[in-house]
């Protein structure tokens, strides 16, 4: 008898076998897999989670992203050309102030202080492993032991390749910084190229990240080629949120009417809200990634069992 998937497994045809009727199923039959792994399972707690670690790591990376820009142009250089882009901050909600001293604090750090960062910025990677083992079932033997710090140590390479992709988002910002209204672009095609290529740089920046952390960090793996291409997929889905929250900072509206005027309470709440949102795409796309995963390895193994 040919093998028989079960309720909730994805079928994986043979490329090009059924053309798009094939596509389809598997997708239909993915997106019911990913369900049935989340059910019963408190995305939102797990979200959550995430979202609160990273209130303790976010900044600490962004001030790393910010100082490795130093070892290509220097202190001064970086902060000048670091200045420069903030004309690509929307400033209606009041984001350019924040991004002025993130640049100005970052820039004038020293090597001591980059290395006490990576204390904090190390708690993102317990936040991803803690919230993808809420969303796993739990095994009956061999528990995740040391989550937290298999998780955190699993993350820290990152800051190894971090001055090679802050160079490089940031060049990409310098290229666009002309397309902007106050560069002296104010034209549609100038938005449109604005916002295609700046999709593209965080686009491929995070994908890289995404990649490492669902191969190395995320508990029960999966393989390197599919954490690839997970990363690539769920890594465009994420590009595309940031670039609404972009979006959403050139409302001209009083952030902080919600909380009797209190900008900084009503920014951090928005930005919270918005963590809050990217880490669910990123843990679906978690769960997809796995389904994936398991389906084929689950087809390598039915294979070798049939040639056996």
């Amino acid at each position: 008898m040919g093998y028989r998937p079960t309720v909730g497994e994805v079928r994986i045809t043979e490329p090009g076998r059924d053309g798009p009727s094939a596509v389809r199923r598997e997708s239909v039959a993915l997106l019911r897999a990913v369900g049935e792994r989340l059910q019963g399972r408190d995305l939102a707690a797990a979200a959550a989670t995430l979202t609160f670690f990273s209130g303790i790591s976010l900044v600490a990376w962004l001030l790393l992203a910010v100082w490795s820009t130093t070892w290509w142009w220097g202190a001064d250089g970086a902060e000048q050309r670091l200045l420069a882009l903030q004309v690509l901050v929307p400033d209606d909600m009041g984001g350019r102030g924040p991004y002025v001293e993130l640049v100005r604090a970052g820039t004038a750090m020293g090597l001591l202080a980059a290395v006490v960062l990576l204390f904090p910025a190390s708690f993102y990677g317990e936040g991803l492993r803690r919230a993808a083992l809420a969303l796993r079932p739990k095994p009956r033997s061999n528990p995740d032991r040391f989550t937290g710090w298999r998780a955190r140590a699993g993350l820290l390479p990152v800051a190894v390749v971090l001055p090679v992709l802050a160079w490089g988002w940031f060049s990409v910002g310098e290229l666009t910084v002309p397309w902007s209204p106050e560069g002296g672009g104010p034209g549609p095609w100038h938005l449109v190229l604005r916002v295609v290529v700046g999709f593209h740089a965080t686009w491929l920046v995070l994908s890289a990240l995404l990649a490492w952390a669902f191969a190395v960090v995320m508990p029960r793996s999966p393989r390197p080629r599919v954490a690839v291409v997970g990363g690539l997929v769920v890594g465009a889905f994420l590009a595309g949120f940031l670039h609404g929250f972009q979006s959403f900072l050139a409302i001209p509206i009083d952030i902080g009417l919600p909380y009797a005027g209190l900008g900084v309470v009503g920014g951090v709440v928005a930005v919270g809200l918005w963590l809050y949102v990217v880490h669910v795409v990123l843990l679906v796309g978690y769960t997809a990634v796995s389904a994936v995963d398991d389906r084929l390895l689950e087809r390598a193994e039915a294979r070798s069992e049939a040639v056996a």
